[in-house]
């Protein structure tokens, strides 16, 4: 099953589950709580909806000081985000002010800087769309629509733990050499008619660039957190080895969560039951390569597990890797 594919059943699953509580359960005889979840189910629609092209209607704040704002120990932004729609239409249209290198990381990307100081994070096009990776579950580069379309699974499925993140097409003459620092220009070169960039990153290659299709480059752009809001990194604990030959404890260990159960931040608060329910957002997403995880640093284990990097994501529909649902079933059942 595509992308594409995948994404339109779930939201048909979500919204037959919707419609058998209004009619079946509560037998369809148009009672006061029938009506009631009706209402709520609507509510719950239409807070999903986004308006393209939205604007935020006031000029007190700039759409970056709005979503900064948002940000809690518990969700990126909360349940109700009427200004959700302008915020990310500015991803998608302000002018880029500077372009640079990306941060530490295994894969290719570019950090920019919008019109009004606000840090995102860009990751190119890499494959056409209906490409399948092949091999091991966490193969291959990173797909940036991969990044959009789990942005918006979190948002359906209530974590509210993903930070922004949409769909942009830059042009790399006008928009960002212009404003790229020597670093990242210095990584820029040319294939036939395309313009290509190959960054700075641990796999990044001269030989293995990024092209646009001529001077336009497809990407995804992800809201940098505040800086209000410091990140922590964490091993995840069922993170695998990536040696061949060589098992986690977790892939030969049925009882190894009762040992994560006695190490912090696992053995209190909420940090557990967020590696269970991420184990279940990465399975939805078919994504095997959470290693580490990050969360607000100094929060004691109460901050959220933040899904972040979720561009490892939806590289072969067909596969449906249960080893992702490890937390699940080693915790669980």
């Amino acid at each position: 099953m595509k992308l594409k594919q995948r994404v339109v059943v779930l939201c048909a699953v979500l919204l037959l589950l919707g419609l058998a509580k209004v009619f079946l359960l509560d037998g369809g005889e148009g009672s006061a709580a029938s009506r009631r979840d009706l209402r709520a189910f609507r509510k719950m629609e239409a807070s999903l909806a986004l308006v393209r092209g939205a604007r935020l209607t006031h000029t007190l704040q700039s759409p970056w000081e709005v979503a900064a704002q948002w940000v809690g120990p518990r969700e990126v932004y909360p349940d109700e985000t009427p200004e959700l729609a302008a915020v990310l239409n500015a991803l998608a249209t302000a002018r880029v002010e500077r372009a640079d290198v990306g941060y530490k990381g295994t894969q290719l990307k570019a950090l920019l800087v919008l019109d009004g100081g606000q840090k995102v994070v860009f990751k190119p096009k890499r494959y056409s769309r209906d490409y399948v990776v092949e091999g091991e579950p966490y193969a291959g580069y990173d797909r940036h629509n991969a990044e959009v379309a789990a942005f918006h699974l979190d948002r359906i499925l209530g974590f509210r733990r993903a930070p922004l993140v949409v769909g942009r097409l830059v042009n790399l003459r006008t928009e960002i050499k212009p404003v790229a620092t020597d670093q990242l220009l210095s990584t820029f070169l040319m294939q036939g008619n395309n313009t290509c960039f190959y960054g700075k990153c641990y796999y990044c290659r001269e030989s293995e660039p990024a092209c646009a299709e001529g001077e336009g480059m497809e990407g995804s752009v992800t809201l940098w957190l505040p800086d209000v809001w410091p990140l922590q990194k964490h091993r995840h604990p069922w993170g695998r080895t990536y040696r061949e030959g060589k098992l986690a404890r977790w892939e030969y260990d049925d009882s190894y969560c009762e040992a994560v159960k006695k190490m912090p931040p696992y053995d209190a608060g909420p940090r557990l039951l967020d590696v269970i329910d991420t184990a279940i957002f990465d399975y939805l997403i078919g994504n095997a390569d959470r290693h580490h995880y990050e969360s607000f640093q100094d929060d004691g284990g109460a901050s959220m597990l933040i899904l972040l990097d979720n561009a490892k994501s939806f590289g072969n529909a067909a596969l449906d890797e249960r080893s992702i649902l490890a937390p699940l079933y080693q915790c669980c059942m």
